[in-house]
């Protein structure tokens, strides 16, 4: 298991320079924006911050989950493809687990943090008017 960390984490530092370095900026872009349309449509409706209604609403997880990955697939297979390329081009091999860890790194723990804050956001400012 060591082995694998130890190499997740080299090969996400080969994946810095280069070419493809660009998905370190688009993709987490890319969640925010997706994070912002969310996090407003969220607060419109009146529901509390997403991560917090996946650990507080049991009843209503679900739903927040599809909702989510709605949001998401695209973007998390976009990673996920683009992780692969840049493995087969970069290492001549394809490491499955790290590409999915990238992708998660790179699309969803973003979108996961700021969709809340965008709710918060946009709920604070609706209170002010």
């Amino acid at each position: 298991m060591e082995e694998f960390f130890t190499r997740f984490f080299d090969n996400l530092g080969l994946k810095t320079e280069g070419p493809m370095k660009f998905r370190f900026i688009l993709q987490p872009l890319m969640s925010l924006i997706l994070a912002f349309k969310a996090g407003l449509r969220d607060s419109k409706k009146g529901q509390v911050p997403f991560f917090w209604g996946l650990i507080s609403q049991k009843g209503e997880r679900k739903d927040l989950i599809q909702e989510g990955w709605k949001d998401l697939a695209k973007l998390f297979v976009i990673a996920l493809v683009l992780d692969i390329i840049v493995q087969l081009i970069v290492l001549k091999t394809v490491y499955p687990l790290e590409a999915v860890l990238t992708a998660v790194l790179l699309a969803f723990i973003p979108y996961l943090i700021f969709r809340g804050i965008f709710n918060r956001l946009f709920s604070f400012l609706k209170k002010d008017k």
